[in-house]
Order: C-alpha cells, then structure tokens, then sequence
C-alpha cells in the first residue's frame, strides 16, 4: 500500500495548495507539516487508546508508567498485568479494559496488526474497528499516523475542526459531519490535508505535535 513520504507529503501539499486558496495561505504561512510518524505495532495502538478524549500530555504520562512497569510493550506482558493492574498506573477502568481486550485480540488472533500494512484502507480500518477498544477515530489515527496511508480523514478530532474554523474563516466550529464534507475536497491528500491544519493549530497554540483530538 503507498505510504506517505516526504516527496509525497509535499507533492500532496503543492496539490491542495493549488485547490484550495485558505490551505495554501496556511502554508504560506506557516510552512509544510511535519511528517508526524508513529512505529506501527500494538505500543502505537496502546498509547491511541490513551489519547481518547484526554490530552496528549496526560496520556504520555500514564504511557511512561505503563513502560518503566512492563519489561517489554507486548500483547503477552499487557495480559498478564491485566485490566487491574493497569488501573494502578492511571488507567481509566474503560481504557484498563479496551487495552486488556486488545491484547487478548492479538493474542488469539482475531486481528494482525502486521497484515495491516498490506491490506487497503477501508479493509484495515475494519478489521481494527471490530476490536471492542477501537473506535473510527483510533482506527483512523492508527491508517493516518502508524501506516501513514495518504487518504485518511480522523473523524472526530477537535483541533482539526477548530483549525478548520480559523483557516476558512467561520463563525463557529464546523460540525464533525461539515467538516468531513469539507474534507471530501481534499481527496486523495486527506492526510496531507490534516497534518496541515494540525501544524497551523499547533502553531498558534504553542502544543506538542500530533492530533490532538478527541472521540475514540
């Protein structure tokens, strides 16, 4: 499957910049996005899962204690601490349990985070979301930041409709549903598209990079 590089992230930005005259004013002023970039793997979707509906900040801090707790980030060794244990190094009971259940997936086989990679878009996005833990938004942000597929569009994310609001000019913060209608526009470089906003939000706003969302 194609994966974003950065001859394509820019390529990608040049076209969308040609399109759509408020995401070339965004670069113009802001400079070219980052290629944010996650290792794929079962830690990535972990640390996901963290960052639903809560800062990035505060899940990076539960994520460092769940490392210096386990000897290694496996499915196996997230298992045996289980749901309880989890919970003692400041996961929600929800997030303890979707992080469980998702090491128990792997584990028996139901899904392959491996196999991902080789699968198009709409059918890796549907084998994680028939993981219990994993939402439209996780399945998304896994396609956009872990495979770094070039057509993904994370539904649901806070900054981006907020950065919408500002780059178009609107009065209020578009709807998640105008907001993907808009996104339709920016076909086939949604992802390039939303690194975009994500840096002219990150910009003005002095946050650590990467979505910074949040529905699951």
């Amino acid at each position: 499957m194609k994966k974003l590089t950065r001859s394509l992230l820019a390529r990608g930005a040049d076209e969308l910049a040609a399109k759509d005259a408020d995401l070339a004013r965004a670069l113009e002023r802001f400079g070219p996005p980052p290629l944010w970039g996650r290792q794929p793997g079962f830690a990535t979707l972990v640390r996901i899962i963290l960052e639903q509906q809560v800062s990035l900040a505060s899940a990076a801090a539960v994520f460092r204690n769940l490392q210096s707790t386990v000897p290694e980030m496996t499915p196996e060794h997230i298992k045996t601490l289980s749901a309880k244990g989890l919970r003692t190094l400041g996961f929600t009971r929800q997030k303890a349990a979707y992080c469980e259940g998702l090491a128990v997936s792997i584990i028996s086989g139901q899904v392959n985070l491996a196999e991902l990679r080789r699968m198009e878009d709409e059918a890796a996005r549907n084998s994680l979301l028939n993981i219990r833990s994993i939402g439209p938004w996780t399945a998304n942000i896994y396609l956009l930041m872990a495979l770094r597929r070039p057509d993904i569009w994370p539904d649901g994310d806070l900054a981006l409709a907020e950065s919408a609001r500002r780059i178009k000019g609107l009065r209020k913060r578009p709807s998640y549903e105008r907001l993907n209608k808009m996104a339709q526009k920016w076909t086939p470089w949604r992802s390039v598209a939303a690194r975009i906003l994500w840096h002219a939000y990150l910009s003005e706003n002095g946050h650590q990079p990467g979505p910074q969302n949040k529905a699951v």
